[in-house]
Order: structure tokens, then C-alpha cells, then sequence
């Protein structure tokens, strides 16, 4: 028995040379790449992430005490939260905020030093893409939850 496997599907847009994550291939193919970034990785919006830290000195699997400054509209917050990781500490303290983003789907790609994260997070009412990149791996992923939040934040209201 012989399987032949369907060729990738084209897509006009890549990172690098890498397709983007499925399901937001269809929605930006027909996009330049300059359309693609204001549409999925605004640089402005309600939400905005100033400092972050993670004020533990201890590495490693466990959970972890990180804190922030949120700017929600004209309101500047400090929050914190223990999670296992930058991403979950993030989303817990958007919802503690009243910012509801619930990750489905995450992927960073790497090239030339810099990292492009691509994720889907939903409100609980609908789901959206949004982007960020960074030289450092965990800003790209930061960037890109608030990004989400943004997307969800203007297209919801």
C-alpha cells in the first residue's frame, strides 16, 4: 500500500518562509504582509502591557509570582498573579481586570533571531487571531495575547 500525502496547501503569506498556523491562512492569503500586522498585531488599543517581571529568583517547573503594569482605557493597574508561566500569568491578570481571553490555539515560529507568535484566543463569545513579534520569545508571546485582547476588545463592542 502506497500513501501519498496532499502537497501543503499555498498560501501567499509566510514567515520566513514558514506558512502561517492553519485557520489563519485562509483569512490572511490574499493579505500583504503590511495589512497582516495592522490588522492582527495593532501597535494601538485599549489594552496596553507597560512593565513585566517575574519577581521570582527560583527557575524551574513550578509556579512562579510575575507582575505587570496594565493600561485598561485611561486606567493604569499593577497587577500580579502566580501561574506556571508567563502566558497563563498574563490571561489571569487580564480576567482579574475584567478582560476575558482564554487561549485555543498558540504558535511561535522562529527566524533570524526574532520570534513570531500567533495566537487564537476567544472571549467566550468569539474567537480571534493576533500576532506579535519580538528578538525575545516570551515578549512575542505577551505581545501577542494583548494584541487578541485588543482584536476581541474592538471587534466585540
Amino acid at each position: 500500500m502506497t500513501i501519498t500525502l496532499a502537497p501543503p496547501e499555498p498560501s501567499a503569506l509566510l514567515f520566513d518562509g514558514v506558512p502561517l498556523p492553519r485557520g489563519l491562512r485562509e483569512d490572511a492569503d490574499a493579505m500583504s504582509w503590511s495589512a497582516f500586522t495592522a490588522m492582527y498585531a495593532p501597535s494601538a488599543g485599549p489594552l496596553r502591557l507597560g512593565h513585566w517581571e517575574c519577581a521570582d529568583a527560583a527557575k524551574g517547573p513550578q509556579p512562579q509570582t510575575f507582575r505587570a503594569t496594565l493600561a485598561l482605557g485611561d486606567r493604569i493597574a499593577i497587577a500580579t498573579a502566580t501561574a506556571t508561566g508567563p502566558v497563563a500569568a498574563l490571561t489571569a491578570m487580564l480576567y482579574d481586570h475584567g478582560v476575558a481571553v482564554e487561549m485555543l490555539r498558540f504558535h511561535q515560529l522562529q527566524s533570524d533571531g526574532k520570534t513570531a507568535t500567533f495566537v487564537q484566543g476567544s472571549d467566550g463569545r468569539r474567537a480571534e487571531w493576533a500576532m506579535g513579534c519580538s528578538d525575545d520569545p516570551t515578549q512575542s508571546a505577551l505581545s501577542a495575547i494583548v494584541a487578541c485582547a485588543n482584536r476581541l476588545y474592538a471587534e466585540g463592542r
